[in-house]
């Protein structure tokens, strides 16, 4: 299983901060591989909120006593006390990210947001933006340079702006067209790493490829080819943490013939060469 995780204060201990408005006290990410299956169970839950949000596989989260299948593209927030237990199956290949926060305004703040407090499950789409962003919060939590703190409400707010303008796209779409769309994500998910022509995707729909972009552009606030770029992007990095494949080797398994192209594009993408952005993540490790 991979595991990557920053948490505040290096302390895995809960907390309640009613100092500021929002603080974040942990963020993570794993990906369930090989163990049969990984269970959590907190009867009496947490003194802080939690969102999880479902990046590939499935969830099995149980509400009222019963059991409710979450597929990638959703987010389920827990709120202080309240009881937690899911479990994700090995079979399914989940990979999570989640992230704990607590302060003296959170309430509002999710409400502000389009997080009803009925409610713990959320369609959010499957946006690269999702994993730029719980990335970037478990680095600033590993590193603890000047202002990360500020910089962790920074991001986790752009989070919930990202997912407020997806519930409000979405409702601003027929049912027809956001099931499109939801197909055609759910494709690019799946041949992320085979040469996709957007024309062809388009045409294969019969759909003309200009509304097709714009409605894809609008269910998940980037173009279908950035949304295919940072699928790869992101691969490309959980590669580059966790196996020992050469540069060449991993522009291929993410989809680019030339590891030249491929290297500029990463950089021009994370700040880092894939080489660097190796080696830093060992300095971290």
């Amino acid at each position: 299983m991979y595991i990557n995780s920053g948490y505040l204060n290096n302390s895995l201990v809960d907390f309640k901060d009613k100092s500021k408005p929002l603080v974040v006290g942990s963020c993570g990410t794993f990906h369930v591989l090989t163990q049969p299956k990984l269970p959590t169970y907190r009867p009496r839950g947490r003194i802080d909120y939690q969102l999880i949000y479902i990046a590939s596989g499935k969830g099995h989260f149980f509400f009222d006593g019963k059991e409710e299948i979450v597929p990638a593209g959703h987010m389920v927030l827990y709120r202080p006390k309240e009881m937690q237990k899911y479990i994700y199956y090995g079979s399914d290949q989940t990979e999570v990210y989640w992230v704990h926060f607590t302060g003296n305004n959170v309430r509002l703040i999710l409400r502000k947001y389009g997080f009803p407090e009925d409610r713990h499950i959320f369609y959010t789409g499957n946006s690269p933006e999702y994993h730029r962003l719980f990335r970037r919060m478990i680095q600033e939590l590993q590193l603890c340079k000047p202002h990360f703190q500020e910089l962790l409400t920074m991001l986790l707010n752009e989070m919930f702006v990202l997912v407020s303008r997806h519930f409000s796209e979405g409702k601003m779409m027929n049912a027809v067209t956001q099931s499109e769309m939801e197909d055609a994500t759910r494709y690019f998910n799946e041949h992320y790493n085979t040469d996709i022509s957007i024309d062809s995707y388009a045409s294969s729909k019969h759909m003309s490829t200009c509304w097709f972009i714009r409605s894809f552009r609008q269910y998940n606030g980037i173009t279908p080819m950035q949304y295919i770029l940072g699928i790869r992007i992101a691969n490309a990095q959980h590669l580059l943490e966790t196996t020992n494949y050469n540069i060449t080797e991993i522009a291929a398994i993410v989809g680019y013939d030339n590891p030249l192209y491929f290297s500029r594009l990463f950089k021009k993408q994370t700040g880092l060469s894939p080489s660097e952005y190796r080696k830093q993540r060992a300095i971290l490790t």
